[in-house]
C-alpha cells in the first residue's frame, strides 16, 4: 500500500517514469482503438484533462492497488503537477472517469490481448460473491436493490445478498474479462457472456462449472474445451 505521507523523492521519480510509460502505451491504444464519435463527443473540450490522462491516472492507481480514490487523486495532484498541470478538481475528474468506463475496459482488453500474461490459449474461470450489505439487513437495503438478489457462496458456506462477479483469468493471474450479475445467477449461465469473444481455448473451472451440455455446446460452437473439476460422485473422472 502506498504511504502517502512518507514517499521518498527517488520513488516519486520512479513513479513519474511509470506514469510516462503508461501514458504512451494508453495514448497509442486509445488513438488506434477508440472511434472518433467518442474522442470528439459533445462537451469533451470542457474537460481540463484529456481522456488519456484520466485513464492513465486511473490505471496507475489500480496497478498500485490503491483502494482510496480520494487519497490517490490528492496524492497525484500534490506530487505530479508537472505531469498533469490541468488536473482540476476531483468531482469533475471522477465524473469523466465514470463516463469513460467502457473506454477503459476496451483499452485494458486490448492491452492484455497484445501482451503475454500467461498462456493465451488457457483461461481460468471463477466467481466470487459481492455482498451489498450485511445479510441481516438485506430486507431494508436500498443499495443496488433493482439488480441484487439472494445467493449462496459454497466455498464460504453462507448466504448473502448482493451481486456476483464472474471472471476469466490468465495462468499468471491477470483478469481479462469479467461481468457482474445478480447473486442467484448460476456460474455456468454466465459462461456464455464471458466467452462470447473467444474461440479455440481451454477454460479451467471448479465443480460449479460442471455441465455436460454446456461443455458440448462450447466445443461445437466456439471450439472451447471446458475442463471443470469433477464431483466425487461423477461417473466421468479426469485421468490422474
Amino acid at each position: 500500500m502506498l504511504d502517502y505521507n512518507n514517499y521518498f523523492i527517488g520513488e516519486i521519480e520512479n513513479l513519474k517514469d511509470f506514469f510516462t510509460i503508461t501514458y504512451v502505451i494508453i495514448d497509442d491504444i486509445y488513438n488506434k482503438l477508440i472511434p472518433n464519435k467518442v474522442k470528439h463527443r459533445r462537451n469533451v473540450s470542457d474537460s481540463k484533462l484529456s481522456d488519456t490522462e484520466i485513464i492513465t491516472i486511473s490505471l496507475v492507481g489500480e496497478a498500485m492497488t490503491i483502494d482510496s480514490e480520494k487519497a490517490w487523486f490528492n496524492f497525484v495532484k500534490k506530487n505530479f503537477k508537472e505531469l498533469f498541470p490541468n488536473i482540476g478538481d476531483r468531482s469533475r475528474f471522477n465524473r469523466t472517469k465514470r463516463n469513460l468506463y467502457t473506454v477503459i475496459y476496451e483499452i485494458q482488453s486490448k492491452f492484455f490481448s497484445e501482451n503475454k500474461f500467461g498462456d493465451n490459449s488457457i483461461r481460468i474461470v471463477d466467481s466470487m460473491p459481492v455482498p451489498v450489505c450485511n445479510f441481516g439487513r438485506a430486507y431494508f437495503s436500498k443499495s443496488f436493490k433493482d439488480i441484487s438478489s439472494y445467493g449462496y457462496c459454497a466455498s464460504k458456506k453462507e448466504s448473502y445478498f448482493g451481486l456476483k462477479l464472474h471472471a476469466l483469468i490468465t495462468t499468471k493471474g491477470f483478469i481479462t474479462d469479467f461481468i457482474l450479475t445478480a447473486a442467484n445467477v448460476d456460474d455456468r449461465d454466465a459462461l456464455w457472456e464471458l466467452t462470447e469473444s473467444y474461440k479455440d481455448i481451454k477454460i479451467i473451472g471448479d465443480k460449479g462449472y460442471v455441465s455436460t451440455e454446456i461443455g458440448k455446446q462450447l466445443a461445437l460452437e466456439q471450439n472451447i474445451s471446458l475442463l471443470a473439476l469433477q464431483r466425487k460422485n461423477s461417473k466421468t473422472q479426469f485421468p490422474k
